[in-house]
């Protein structure tokens, strides 16, 4: 998966696992993914997830036929987080032929929880 010229690649995410129904990548705490007060942004915590699924997603589907939009995400920010490495696990907890349903859960390296979302795929026919 080419990442250059991307967000994924603008916020330095790394997949370390590709699955069907589970994908775990890494993003960095650093300038690129701080909000000015120098704390993980919340929006790149999402960002993260959202990626995440959206890969998830596509692991499952017909990419002949098909493809997958973000239909819905929401996270609860659980703790603060000031440089390091994040690490987003994703999991598949309904996959329906129209709409898919991921688990994501936000981790730092002490395995303390700073991030959970929950991200609605759609799947929609390619034309």
């Amino acid at each position: 998966m080419n990442t250059e010229n991307t967000l994924i690649g603008a916020l330095g995410i790394e997949f370390v696992e590709l699955g069907k129904g589970k994908v775990i990548a890494t993003m960095p705490v650093n300038e690129n993914t701080r909000q000015p007060f120098g704390f993980l942004h919340g929006g790149a915590s999402v960002a993260l997830a959202e990626t995440v699924a959206s890969v998830g997603a596509v692991q499952l589907i017909d990419l002949d036929k098909e493809i997958c939009f973000g239909l819905e995400i929401n996270a609860n920010h659980i703790k603060a987080k000031r440089e390091g490495i994040v690490t987003a696990t994703g999991t598949v907890m309904h996959q329906g032929r129209t709409t898919m349903v991921w688990d994501i859960k936000i981790t730092d390296e002490d395995d303390q929880l700073i991030c959970v979302s929950r991200c609605t795929m759609a799947v929609v026919p390619k034309r």
